[in-house]
């Protein structure tokens, strides 16, 4: 039986894909490596392309969540920044598939002036203003009912912090996920991949990647 690890990057309605947060920092090479060393195939390495400009988070998940019904084995995902939200649905509408959840770098949900910001944003990137909306709504994270990560307590669930805090992935977020999700577990916190600040941290997240999903 395969376990696969699925990949959700973040981004939202920006050039953001899976090659710029995951491949060009290298963390895809490194985690392939690492997850299969002697290339049994025993674990597969998933990391698509989360739709640039769906108008809803159901779009995405019907999108992300064929990958998901084609495998037989368990598969752990780790979600990135929004595409935390994404990641949490998926284990919500696949119960039968997904047995571990990451939620790594989650971004903040429920700060008015960050959603005002990333909501001027995504206007500007030419995302119709109803769209933003919706897509903005929510609570702890954006898309998801708060009520709706108490059901997560079902799976292994890890929260990875952003270090140090921004705007955009605040540590309130962090320590509100892990209050509402019975059972989950702080990992070892760093920049995300796409800034500046990430290459010295790249050794240490595949590691924390790895003895997650293990």
């Amino acid at each position: 039986m395969t376990t696969s690890v699925l990949l959700v990057h973040g981004g939202l309605w920006d050039a953001m894909d899976a090659a710029a947060f995951w491949g060009t920092p290298g963390i895809t090479a490194k985690l392939t490596a690492a997850l299969d060393p002697d290339g049994s195939g025993q674990v597969e390495l998933l990391a698509p392309d989360r739709p640039p400009r769906a108008t809803g988070w159901d779009l995405e998940v019907g999108a992300l969540g064929e990958h998901l019904a084609k495998r037989s084995g368990p598969v752990r995902i780790v979600g990135a920044s929004n595409g935390c939200t994404a990641a949490v649905l998926l284990a919500t509408r696949f119960p039968e598939r997904v047995d571990r959840l990451l939620l790594a770098w989650p971004a903040t949900g429920d700060d008015p002036a960050g959603n005002a910001r990333a909501w001027a944003g995504m206007v500007n990137r030419g995302c119709p203003a109803d769209v933003a909306d919706g897509l903005l709504e929510g609570g702890i994270l954006r898309g998801v009912p708060d009520v709706e990560l108490a059901s997560l307590d079902r799976l292994r669930v890890a929260v990875l912090p952003s270090v140090p805090e921004n705007p955009s992935h605040q540590r309130k977020t962090v320590e509100k996920l892990l209050r509402s999700i019975r059972g989950s577990r702080e990992l070892a916190g760093c920049p995300e991949p796409p800034t500046p600040g990430f290459p010295p941290f790249l050794d240490q997240l595949v590691r924390t990647i790895v003895e997650f999903v293990n």
